[in-house]
């Protein structure tokens, strides 16, 4: 099973994350953490490209670009022989976050990006998809409280710019309701686990 995690920053996504997999792994499930952009030597090296906010020239289309490298190389190496192993892989980010960020964000066209992701996943689709959804006022005030002034080349973007990516991940879910599952990121973080763990257990 693949299971992927989608969010703005500061949603609590990380959290719920860890939760799981400590879930899983106690009930004996043989569990795979992977993230993106990142879970492999490539990966990771294009990861601290993207998100240094040294290359502030980047273009979109190249943003869009070694993303989906990042991708195909993790999904390659790790992702698919796990699933073929029977492992359970949760994923920090997926193809969700490129239609998100590079397609509703950027303004890239989608039909476009699905093509991408396609080719870039090797149409390898999650079974589930949980976005840990935050208004984005609620950022500023998480960040504030965390004490954190350090953002990356992403996360200098702009409310304007999160806001289209929240929509477009409103409207992912609104496509795709058997698969892409919207929780409140406001409750409480028990509360959230559990909603996630009730969806997993009808799937496990």
């Amino acid at each position: 099973m693949l299971i992927s995690f989608e969010g703005l920053d500061f949603s609590g996504k990380t959290t719920q994350i860890k939760l799981l997999v400590d879930r899983l792994k106690s009930a004996g499930h043989d569990t795979v953490l992977v993230r993106e952009p990142g879970g492999t030597p490539i990966s990771e090296k294009i990861r601290n490209i993207l998100l240094d906010n040294k290359n502030k020239e980047m273009t979109q289309i190249a943003e869009l670009f070694l993303f989906s490298a990042a991708r195909n190389q993790l999904v390659n190496q790790v992702i698919l022989p796990s699933m073929k192993d029977g492992k359970i892989v949760i994923c920090d980010r997926f193809y969700d976050s490129t239609t998100a960020y590079q397609g509703y964000g950027r303004g890239i066209n989608i039909e476009a990006i699905t093509k991408i992701n396609e080719i870039a996943t090797m149409r390898t689709k999650p079974d589930l998809t949980f976005f840990i959804d935050i208004p984005i006022n609620e950022i500023t005030k998480r960040r504030l409280s965390a004490n954190t002034s350090i953002i990356d080349r992403m996360e200098s973007s702009g409310e304007k710019f999160y806001e289209k990516v929240r929509n477009g991940y409103l409207e992912i879910a609104k496509n795709e309701p058997e698969r892409f599952f919207v929780i409140n990121g406001l409750q409480d973080v028990n509360t959230i686990h559990d909603t996630i763990w009730k969806i997993i257990s009808k799937n496990l």
